[in-house]
């Protein structure tokens, strides 16, 4: 089990409160990933941010911007993005039941293992979990994590239950827009019993370890056969010391006063905030400009 829960608090129903922990269930392979290399010099490849006509910047004058039209963008300030985070409440409220079959699949987006989070929990968690089980029921409710807000259902799943996010209603594209030029018609009786046939020949338990991403399979094969036949290979210069960018943007202006290219000489100032990763832009539910259905 991981160290550290994505989420510690109680699941609600009425007035009963059980404490639990909640820990990603998936994760990403980062078998296959690659980095760009300098061959000369055998150092990683950077990026640096520009501005069109401009060129390098100061990470310190990058504002986040939202879109409101074409070319026209409002500034908001860390402090005001902060502000109005959302704080992750310690409590999922499961406030409707709906049968575990009902939720459309397109709505599926990222499940979680929720555990007890002591002794004391694991009664009333092993109740919750056989009463949605006898039912066939998974819980509804919305929960608080990492700055935004989600709706989840909550399901057995062998020993523990599982924590679903889902995807709101205005994230889900309509299906008729795309389905509505296909014919709805019933095909040949014979062509169908035929078909109904090969399934059911093809039937049998989900097992995911029959399934490899075959493309991972071989490119790790190609890695390895290179490494073995002493394919090309290439180590950083330890005395090559990397360029600050400090001084990538002071030849850059170096240059383009070379060429007497006036005006937009990028600052060359030290000490500013490093750039942060950005944060999905708030916008009001229903106004991510989807193309309506």
């Amino acid at each position: 089990m991981p160290a550290r829960p994505v989420w510690k608090g109680h699941v609600r129903i009425a007035l009963v409160s059980i404490p639990v922990e909640v820990y990603a269930a998936t994760r990403s392979t980062s078998s296959t990933s690659f980095r760009q290399i300098h061959e000369p010099s055998g150092q990683p490849v950077h990026y640096e941010k520009v501005v069109t006509g401009i060129g390098p910047i100061d990470p310190k004058d990058i504002r986040r911007g939202f879109e409101l039209e074409k070319g026209r963008y409002v500034l908001l300030e860390d402090e005001e993005v902060e502000a109005v985070r959302l704080e992750s409440r310690k409590t999922l409220e499961l406030s409707q039941f709906v049968e575990a079959g009902e939720i459309p699949v397109l709505y599926a987006q990222k499940p979680f293992y929720v555990v007890p989070a002591d002794e004391l929990a694991e009664d009333a968690y092993i109740v919750l979990r056989e009463a949605l089980r006898e039912t066939g029921k998974a819980g509804l409710g919305q929960l608080a994590m990492r700055g935004r807000e989600y709706v989840v259902s909550l399901r057995p799943c062998g020993r523990g239950m599982v924590l679903e996010t889902l995807r709101y209603a205005d994230e889900v594209n309509k299906a008729n827009s795309y389905f509505r030029d296909i014919p709805d018609a019933r095909p040949d009786a014979e062509l169908l019993e035929l078909a109904t046939a090969l399934i059911d020949k093809r039937t049998g338990p989900f097992d995911a370890q029959a399934f490899h991403d075959r493309y991972v399979d071989a490119l790790l094969d190609l890695i390895e056969r290179k490494k073995k036949a002493g394919g090309k290979t290439v180590e950083p210069d330890a005395e090559r010391p990397e360029p600050t960018a400090a001084k990538v943007t002071d030849l850059m202006a170096a240059l383009r006063g070379s060429l007497g290219a006036g005006g937009g000489s990028p600052s060359g100032k030290k000490g500013g905030r490093p750039a942060r990763s950005e944060p999905r832009t708030p916008a009001r539910r229903g106004g991510r400009g989807r193309k309506a259905a």
